[in-house]
Order: structure tokens, then sequence, then C-alpha cells
């Protein structure tokens, strides 16, 4: 079974993944004398960066996903597929998924990038996480009710650790919602819970490494750390997470903070396909691909994205996992199909760095762009709300999350505080994996760790 895709003379490019590499690719071969088939197991685009807006009531999901099939209406030579892929046979040129049997002239794995706990499995089976819109909309509705039950708790301790709340990895997502959540408690709790003592909610932000937002400028990594202690949130740094159990995170045999909210942002793997040969996949799951994005191995199989590996001596650990370099790649790649097609030599692949930034709250934020060039403050905050605008796609999710940071802005409130769809963290201790089942099919992009046998305890 092919999955009823219309049969031509054309070469038909598959592409596993909508997300940034893969819709870019998609649209770039929209006049290319080819038929596009991309496969996603959601029927939208989503724009990871804003995930975290969702997550504390800044923005509802809508505002930050797309339809694919709008999204290339009218582009002729464009097929969707919502399927699950669960392995390719690059000897037959075939694509197994849940939808049957999919075969290709050329691959493009675009797949993107999955949560990497480290080994920690008492953090990846209790933590919450950030990866996709249901886990966005599950962390929302959590962080709520567990105010709700603060409230009814007379017991001082569990009340505590019902309103604390821990995100682990000092990243941008990490340093981005440790700022919303920050402004939430400031703006918006004490108006819904008048009966709790906002004052006593604490908010961390631990970090394994010396710094914050590391792969950015030090004048960066300073500003951000302050901001974040502006707005009373405790940074520690040089700190593991080694353990969570029972409302608390232990980052000695002894020590731990008291929580119920842990919210980890500490590392991803790429997503790798099933049935690539070991040679071709790295140790953190990506794949790895030469300065064309092929495939090792492969003269017909490509990756591009988070989950592509390309080391060069210039970046001899690979190109970092980023939006910017994964659309460079997508366009890239759609140029090489139009010279594959003529005949013509391959480019390979340049990056071009056109700086990279970070929100820590309103009028806070810090970019850095190239030639060492570094601002903050206000100008920043500016600048990033512009840049994720105009790269959200589609003019009405423009519009809407205009519109609503605007409210926002001025109006120092989020009113998306509905518990809609409750979220019951399960107990994994004694229901014989029943609960691990349940928590795999509810979140997509769920990524089960296995520990590598030197794998070491890591906090960001």
């Amino acid at each position: 079974m092919d999955t009823n895709l219309p049969r031509t003379s054309q070469p038909r490019i598959v592409i596993i993944g909508c997300g940034f590499a893969g819709l870019r690719l998609a649209k770039d071969l929209a006049d290319a004398p080819v038929q596009v088939v991309v496969i996603d197991r959601n029927n939208y685009h989503n724009f990871q960066p804003l995930l975290y807006q969702v997550a504390t009531g800044a923005l509802e999901a809508d505002s930050i996903a797309y339809p694919i099939r709008k999204i290339f209406a009218g582009q002729p030579n464009f097929f969707y597929r919502m399927a699950d892929v669960q392995r390719v046979d690059p000897a037959t040129n075939t694509l197994t998924t849940n939808i049957g049997d999919i075969r290709y002239d050329h691959l493009v794995v675009a797949t993107g990038s999955l949560t990497n706990f480290f080994g920690l499995t008492s953090i990846e089976q209790n933590a919450m996480q950030i990866k996709s819109v249901p886990n966005a909309l599950n962390l929302r509705s959590y962080l709520f009710q567990n105010f709700e039950k603060a409230i009814l708790t007379e017991d001082p301790a569990q009340r505590q650790a019902l309103m604390n709340v821990v995100v682990v990895g000092g990243g941008p997502t990490g340093v981005e919602i440790c700022g919303s959540l920050a402004e939430m408690r400031k703006d918006v709790l004490p108006k819904d819970y008048p009966e709790l003592d906002l004052k006593q909610m604490e908010i961390y932000l631990v970090e394994s490494g010396g710094e914050v937002l590391g792969p950015m400028s030090k004048d960066s990594q300073v500003q951000a750390k302050r901001y974040l202690e502006e707005m009373g949130i405790h940074v520690r740094l040089n700190t593991q997470a080694k353990h969570f159990d029972d409302g608390k995170l232990y980052y000695s045999d002894t020590e731990f903070i008291r929580t119920e909210n842990l919210i980890w942002a500490a590392g991803v793997n790429g997503a790798a396909l099933e049935g690539l040969p070991e040679a071709a996949v790295a140790r953190n799951k990506r794949v790895n691909v030469d300065t064309v994005n092929r495939v090792v191995g492969f003269q017909n199989v490509y990756a591009i994205g988070d989950v592509a590996n390309m080391v060069t001596d210039e970046m001899p650990r690979g190109y970092p996992m980023l939006a910017p370099v994964a659309i460079q790649q997508a366009e890239q790649l759609a140029d090489n199909f139009q010279r594959l097609l003529r005949g013509e030599t391959l480019r390979p692949f340049k990056y071009t760095n056109k700086g990279s930034m970070a929100i820590v709250g309103r009028n806070r934020a810090v970019v850095d762009l190239p030639g060492n060039k570094h601002f903050g403050g206000f100008f920043g905050w500016l600048t990033w709300l512009f840049v994720h605008l105009m790269t959200l796609v589609g003019f009405r999710n423009k519009v809407v999350t205009l519109v609503g940071w605007a409210i926002s802005y001025f109006s120092s409130d989020k009113a998306l505080r509905l518990i809609i769809r409750p979220y019951k963290r399960n107990d994994f201790k004694s229901d014989k994996g029943l609960a691990t089942a349940i928590h795999n099919a509810a979140t997509p992009e769920y990524n089960p760790a296995v520990p590598a046998p030197d794998a070491a305890v890591v906090g960001g």
C-alpha cells in the first residue's frame, strides 16, 4: 500500500517532520519538478519558541500552531500524510508507517529533537517538559491545579511544595519560562488566589554549569542572571539535579528543594529514525551527515535541522540545535535538489550566524549580534518580539499573538487560566507499567532515556 499517493514520473522527495526545517524545505521545493510528500504525526506546524507562553497562560495553543494543509494550499506538487513513521528500509527505499508503507526516491529526515533526561529515571517519569503543544497544555493545567490544591491543604510543607516551581536547565527555554512564571506570580496569581501568601512561592532555576544562557556572550549571561534575580528567582548555578521523589528535588544525597512542580528544560537528543545503521547515528541520537546534509553511507537519504549531526573543522561538535541552522540547511538542501536534477555539483552547507537572543520578562531581553555586539533591556525586548512575531506562520497567528501580547503588556494580566483538560501525573511506583504506557501515549514527543554506561548527572 502506498497511502493513495499519486504515481508520477517525477522523483518523490519524502520529508519526515514539519518543523522549521521540513516546512522550509517543502516550501522551497514548490517550483521543483518533484513530488513533495510531508509526513508528520500532527496536522499542524508548531512554533516551539513560544510554547512556554502557552504553558504560562500568555497565549492560546492555536496562536502558535498552524494547519499544515493550509500552509501548502495551492502548491500542486505537495502532499501530506498524517502518520507515525516506525522505521526506514534503505534497501527498498521504503518507510513503514502506521498507515502503510510509503516509497521514496529521496528521503529527508527532519524529525527534530527529543527531551534528554540523562538517565535520571525518577525525573524522567515525574517531571514536566515543554517540547510540544500537548506538553505545554499539560503543564498549564498542572500548575493551576496545584494552586487549587494549595488552597485546600492545611499542611504548610505540602502547601509550599504545591506552590514552588523548579526549572532545571539554564538555556533559553529555562530562562524564559522562569521569567514568565515570575511575572505571573507578581501580577496574576495574587488576584486569583488572595487566600494564599504568594510571597511564599519560590521559583528556582537549577543549572549544572557556571552560567545561564551558555551559548550566548558573557555580557548576555551576566545581564540575564541579573534580570532573573531582580525578578525574585533563585538561580542555582553549578547545581546538579539528581533525584525527584515525594515532592522533593534532590541536588545532593541529603539536600533538596521542596516542590511538586518540576519542569525539565535541561537537554535534548536527536530524534533518529529507526532502521538507519548504527554508524549513521551519533551517541546523542543525531544522524551523522556530510557537508551537503547527506546521511553517511547513503546517496538518497538526507537529514536536516536538530536531528542532523554535521561535524566540520569549524564545528567539531556539530552545528547547534537552533531554528536558524535548521532553516538555512533546508534552504541549501532545496537548492541542492535543484542542482541534482540538473546534474550539477552539490554545494556544501555554510551557516551564517545572524545572532541569538533570549527574553527574560517585560522590557527585559538580551541580544547578541555578529561582531561581538550585544544589547538588552527594552530594545532587546522589542527586537525579540519583532523577530518572533515575523517568524510565526500565518497572518492570523501574527495578529492574534500581537493582540495577546498587547493586552498582557498594558493590563499585566494573562487571561488563559482555564483548566480545560485536567492533567494527572500518574504514580509510576507500583502500577506495573500502566502509568508509563499512559504517559507515553499522552505525550507524543516523550523520550524514554536509556542511561549510557558513563552517563553523568547534569542539571543543564
